[in-house]
């Protein structure tokens, strides 16, 4: 089979996935979860805060990490190049009005977070090894019953190979190459490979040296370095809204009013348009996939609802935040327009070079450097989890060599072919994830019903 064929099946496998069942699946689950709560927990964000803060935090609760580290964990494995390549993508491709649909994802994820990471601290189980292991595979073990284990093994298969690195490491790797190398007057395709190959070794080495701490280590990682990505991207993106302050208005205007035309979207269909923002959406903050509860089941927490509460927070952040952001400096700017045919982390770089002309490209290598690393951590730790779970828990560390080594083939391979195999994987993880969780929402209710009247009590 030729690269190209290749690429044409991962891409027409996504397409399969990311099919009208998919998006009812993950958006009319969250709008259930929605109304099936009565909006309860969207009532609780002030809570979450509290809870982030370590107000509730007891050393002597089960689990390895607290609520703010489970939290930085989760973010640093959505708050990724999805939030900046993935939105670049999701725009050159459908258009502004993608950016909406990536919003009502982020609005009704916020349910499905409280729900599946509810589920996570409810049914975790001690491994072989001594330590508590969450995740939908546990859920759906623990939950739904042995009988249920080939949907558990199908999340497991599908989740090794959707938190590879390839995408990360890809994208990262591009814009190094644009930064560095290509400035420098290497044109040729063998100094270009030699570079990839010899940056990404440079990575690997660096993501070796966190994972062998294990997630206590990524916890304590993760929770320094993704605030202050968050925050710089902030600062870049209102120094961008300020230079284009004018634009604003019309800007949001045209996101919604896209939204119900498809008119930008590529053959002006509003389906395609509604497809490809759920599509990032749901691959941006990871609402109903699953991988996210694998970090909130590392919680140091006797209460599953306490993990649920906080895991609302991260479409948040993750989406309606930091999506948000590189959606308004590639929209304001019109490097959608302007820069045909370039895409992905590409034109976002364009597009802060019109603001930042100078130091613009390494103020977003520096910002893609730390999103890029602290998603292949993460993603390490959920890929050691499944391997875990189909293997067994003294296995699971097999994944790293394995894990290593895709990170140097991530850097040379097309991004077609990543983008296609990852989005296809988890689109996969999602049913598994939204099957478990929509069959034991009513557990999550009984649970949130009495620990809120209790909270609700104590005050």
């Amino acid at each position: 089979m030729t690269l190209q064929q290749l690429e044409d099946f991962f891409n027409a496998w996504a397409d399969m996935m990311w099919s009208t069942p998919l998006v009812v699946l993950l958006v009319g689950g969250g709008l259930f979860f929605m109304i099936y709560s009565r909006f309860r927990p969207y009532r609780y964000f002030g809570h979450a805060i509290n809870l982030l803060s370590g107000k509730f935090d007891d050393p002597n609760d089960p689990g390895r990490i607290p609520h703010a580290q489970a939290l930085s964990t989760a973010l640093s494995g959505t708050i990724g190049l999805g939030n900046i390549a993935g939105v670049a993508i999701a725009i050159s491709i459908g258009g502004p009005g993608a950016v909406f649909w990536m919003w009502v994802t982020a609005i009704v994820g916020v349910a499905t977070k409280f729900y599946t990471a509810s589920l996570a601290v409810m049914y975790r189980t001690e491994g072989s090894d001594g330590t508590l292991h969450g995740g939908p595979m546990y859920v759906i073990m623990e939950g739904m019953g042995k009988r249920w284990y080939p949907l558990a093994a199908l999340f497991a298969v599908a989740c090794l190979i959707g938190a590879l690195p390839i995408f990360q490491a890809n994208q990262f790797i591009q814009l190094l190459r644009d930064v560095i190398a290509i400035p420098a007057g290497w044109a040729t395709s063998e100094e270009h490979f030699g570079f990839d190959l010899a940056a990404s070794s440079i990575v690997a080495l660096l993501v070796a040296m966190v994972v062998i701490g294990r997630i206590e280590r990524i916890g304590k990682l993760t929770v320094r370095l993704v605030p202050s990505m968050v925050l710089l991207y902030l600062i870049m993106t209102l120094t961008v809204m300020y230079n284009y302050a004018a634009e604003i208005p019309a800007t949001l205007l045209l996101i919604v009013t896209d939204a119900f035309t498809g008119a930008a979207a590529a053959g002006g269909s509003i389906g395609a348009v509604i497809m490809i923002g759920v599509r990032r959406g749901a691959f941006s903050n990871e609402a109903g996939i699953g991988t996210e509860s694998m970090a909130h089941g590392a919680a140091k927490t006797a209460e599953p609802i306490r993990e649920g509460v906080v895991a609302m927070v991260g479409p948040v952040i993750d989406t309606l935040l930091v999506c948000t952001c590189t959606a308004l400096i590639i929209l304001l700017t019109g490097v959608w327009q302007t820069e045909t045919g370039v895409t992905g982390v590409t034109l976002t770089a364009r597009a802060i070079e019109q603001v930042f002309p100078v130091v613009g490209m390494y103020l977003l290598l520096l910002m893609v450097g730390l999103l890029s690393f602290s998603t292949m951590v993460t993603m390490w730790f959920y890929g050691v989890k499944c391997m875990g779970f189909l293997l067994g828990a003294e296995r699971q560390y097999w994944y790293t060599p394995i894990y290593l080594l895709l990170l140097l083939a991530g850097a040379v391979v097309s991004m077609d072919i990543v983008n296609g195999l990852i989005l296809a994987t988890y689109a996969t993880m999602a049913i598994p994830t939204m099957i478990s969780a929509l069959y034991l929402a009513p557990k999550v209710n009984q649970a949130a019903k009495k620990y809120f009247a209790q909270l609700d009590g104590d005050k």
